[in-house]
């Protein structure tokens, strides 16, 4: 029998080069951007905020988030999760300034079809007696803490509702435990703009219910995050903890947790509710 012929093997692909700056990054080393599953988290650079950046990222959505002045923290999580598989989009943005909302949600456009919207961008504001506050140490606190919601939402709902040929979504805005409670001691300026946002989130989610938008909020108690030595009260969390029936702080992963279930259609019939996240406080 005639001996067939030796085959020569196929050459092996020529071994990736190393070097200071590659021409192009192989496509299968490069994350993915989950398809039409946008959410827009505001103030999400750090705290409560980068968390639901992380937890939304995991969960396959694309987490598109803003930032007011850390640019290189905001950078670092866009990274960390990139080095993870997976992506987010960091946009500066100050919520306060007239035509900045505008403008942020025309990036958002460019980017993909929003289908939810994390309004957690907000201050404690001066902590003093209210016969000690300023008119313009309220008026900073309700423009980011209230206007800013209202005008985010606004634009949301102007892309996300049926009544606007979108296609539904969901809200979840952050309100506080200290919208209950009042506030302690000189927090009653802060407290105020959180039950504005429970009203809020009421009365929304009844305005837009047959419009397949759901509307919730969550109200985290005392949690361990950097906003309370950021406010001049770093011994805030040892003093308050004895007041938790579950003896301790919360985490901004355990918020974050909350506020992905409510955006997701496991929550597909809550509206209108206010989850509290506070250890029984």
């Amino acid at each position: 029998m005639p001996v067939p012929a030796a085959t020569t093997p196929p050459a092996a692909a020529p071994a990736p080069t190393s070097g200071l700056a590659p021409a192009r990054e192989p496509a299968w080393a490069r994350p993915r951007e989950p398809a039409q599953r946008v959410v827009l988290v505001t103030g999400g650079s750090r705290g409560i905020g980068a968390a639901t950046v992380r937890r939304l990222a995991a969960a396959g959505y694309l987490p598109v988030f803003t930032y007011r002045q850390e640019a290189k923290t905001a950078q670092a999580l866009v990274e960390a999760l990139r080095m993870q598989g997976q992506v987010a989009h960091a946009l500066a943005c100050d919520v306060t300034l007239p035509g900045a909302l505008e403008a942020l949600f025309a990036q958002v456009d460019g980017i993909g079809p929003l289908v939810g919207l994390v309004n957690n961008a907000g201050i404690l504001g001066t902590i003093a007696r209210v016969d000690d506050l300023a008119q313009e140490d309220v008026s900073d606190v309700f423009a980011c803490n209230v206007t800013a919601v209202f005008e985010t939402s606004r634009l949301a709902l102007r892309r996300l509702s049926t009544r606007h040929g979108g296609p539904g979504g969901s809200i979840v805005n952050l309100s506080s435990g200290a919208a209950r409670t009042g506030g302690s001691v000189e927090m009653v300026l802060y407290a105020s703009s959180k039950g504005a946002i429970d009203t809020f989130t009421l009365g929304l989610a009844r305005e837009v219910a047959a419009e397949g938008v759901r509307v919730n909020a969550v109200a985290p108690g005392l949690i361990d995050t950097e906003i309370h030595a950021r406010a001049g009260q770093p011994q805030r969390l040892t003093t308050l903890q004895s007041s938790i029936p579950m003896g301790r702080a919360g985490t901004a992963d355990e918020v974050a947790q909350a506020i992905v279930w409510l955006l997701s259609d496991a929550a597909s019939y809550v509206t209108g509710s206010i989850l509290a996240v506070a250890g029984g406080r």
